[in-house]
């Protein structure tokens, strides 16, 4: 199948009370061991690379390989530009084949928020390219990237809307309460703020930061109207996990060896979420 992207995608997931997972992908195992299960899932699955991760290979790189392995999938694939940092960043992944586009301006004040959005939604939607934004700072560490928890702002409801309308975005990030990276301590998420921007807002929502999270707490956000949720860090502990447990045998030399045993803690962790975003058998 070819490459799809997230608009009809997550539009299907709001409209179906379901969502769809999305992992960040480091190299070609990841990539491999992601499309395996969701394969295996029978589910619908994007793909993300953040900015530090195109520094370490290109755009184009990541979408070759993404764009090959999806040719021989049922399942739809869609590969998406996670945390966007400039609006040039965004233009170049697009002009790579990228099907989806985050631009994150929650760094900002509201206005060059809707600014900075409204700029890449403009040139993206000249060429059928759905804009993912944020509105609100998901607290941790995401690239270089660090929101500390004073300065970890939810998003507001009402500011939300305007948010929408101003800029033209297909789905919104909201700040509820997750973070990215490890968790110090059990996160609590906002559920009633959730509730009253899901009402206030059509669009499907996204989580992020979800590594870590109680799988019944994701099911209950995904009730609420999440419609995208992302994984990172999880994938990056459990690759690192397997590799170093080959690499304690002196007689392992071969990396396809210690990348075979990463990638089925991989593809193992994409069925566990399909299940608990609910997206199982929706292709």
């Amino acid at each position: 199948m070819a490459l799809v992207n997230t608009k009809e995608m997550l539009k299907r997931a709001r409209e179906n009370d379901y969502a769809v997972a999305a992992f960040n992908a480091e190299n070609m195992e990841m990539i491999q061991a992601i499309i395996d299960g969701a394969l295996l899932a029978k589910s619908p699955v994007i793909i993300q690379t953040t900015p530090s991760t195109l520094k370490y290979a290109d755009a184009l790189t990541y979408f070759s390989i993404v764009k090959s392995i999806a040719q021989k999938s049922p399942v739809p694939i869609a590969i998406h530009l996670d945390h966007g940092n400039s609006v040039d960043l965004c233009r170049y992944c697009m002009e790579c084949g990228y099907t989806s586009l985050m631009i994150d301006g929650s760094n900002f004040e509201f206005n060059e928020n809707v600014r900075i959005s409204k700029e890449v939604v403009d040139f993206a939607k000249l060429n059928g390219i759905p804009v993912e934004a944020e509105l609100g700072a998901v607290g941790g560490k995401e690239d270089e990237h660090v929101v500390g928890a004073k300065d970890a702002l939810y998003t507001n409801p009402a500011q939300a809307l305007e948010f929408v309308e101003k800029t033209g975005i297909d789905s919104l990030a909201v700040a509820i309460g997750t973070a990215h990276g490890h968790y110090k301590q059990k996160p609590k998420l906002d559920f009633e703020r959730l509730a009253e921007i899901s009402q206030i807002v059509s669009l499907p929502l996204v989580l992020h930061g979800t590594s870590g999270v109680d799988d019944a707490d994701v099911r209950h956000a995904v009730e609420l109207g999440i419609s995208k949720v992302n994984y990172a860090t999880h994938l990056r502990d459990l690759y690192t996990r397997e590799v170093r447990k080959v690499l304690q045998n002196p007689d392992i030399f071969d990396p396809k060896e210690y990348g075979k045993m990463a990638k089925i803690a991989i593809k193992d962790f994409v069925i566990s979420r399909a299940k608990v975003c609910k997206s199982e058998g929706k292709i």
